[in-house]
C-alpha cells in the first residue's frame, strides 16, 4: 500500500467512526433525551432544551460534525476520481447520506427550530405552544439525521470491509 491509499483508509475509517458517534447523539435524544424534556413541566422542558443547545455549540461537537462532513467531501472527491472501483459508490452514497440526510437537516429544520426556541421565554404561552409543536417537530428531524449517519457509518464500514475482502 502506498502512502495514499493508507490516507484514504484513515479517512475512510474516520468517516464511519464519526458517523456512528454522530449517530449515536442523535439516537440518545430520540430515544431518552427529548422524552425527558417533554415529560417536564413545558417551561422547564424548554428552558432545559435552550441550555443544551447553547452548551452544544463547543469546540468538541462542531469539530465531529463539520469534521466529518469534511471528511465526506474528500470521499466525495475520491469516489469520483476512482469511479471504476467498487466501494466508489459506498463513499459517495455514504457521503452524500451523511451530508444531506444529517448535516443538511441539522442546517435546514433543527437548527431554524433551535433558533426559534431561542427567542421565547421559557413560560410565556409563544414559549408554551412553540415547545408542543417543536418537541414533535424536532424530533421528527433528528431521527431522520439520526437514520442519516448511521446508514452513512454502514456504508464506509462495508467499503472498508470490502476492500479487506479483495486484499
Amino acid at each position: 500500500m502506498t502512502t495514499f491509499d493508507y490516507s484514504l483508509f484513515a479517512l475512510e475509517l474516520l468517516a464511519a467512526l464519526a458517523c456512528g458517534l454522530i449517530a449515536g447523539v442523535f439516537f440518545a435524544f430520540s430515544t431518552f433525551v427529548m422524552n425527558a424534556l417533554a415529560r417536564l413541566q413545558p417551561a422547564q422542558g424548554l428552558a432545559a432544551m435552550q441550555s443544551i443547545n447553547i452548551t452544544a455549540i463547543n469546540p468538541l461537537f462542531m469539530t465531529v460534525l463539520f469534521g466529518t462532513a469534511a471528511a465526506c467531501i474528500f470521499l466525495v472527491i475520491f469516489s469520483l476520481l476512482r469511479w471504476h472501483q467498487p466501494v466508489s459508490a459506498y463513499w459517495l452514497l455514504g457521503s452524500l447520506l451523511y451530508l444531506v440526510g444529517t448535516l443538511g437537516v441539522t442546517i435546514g429544520f433543527n437548527v431554524p427550530l433551535n433558533d426559534a426556541l431561542a427567542r421565547v421565554e421559557p413560560g410565556s404561552t409563544i414559549g408554551l405552544n412553540l415547545w408542543s409543536s417543536y418537541l414533535t417537530n424536532w424530533t421528527i428531524w433528528n431521527h431522520i439525521r439520526t437514520v442519516s449517519a448511521l446508514a452513512a457509518a454502514a456504508l464506509f464500514t462495508i467499503a472498508l470491509c470490502y476492500k479487506a475482502v479483495q486484499s
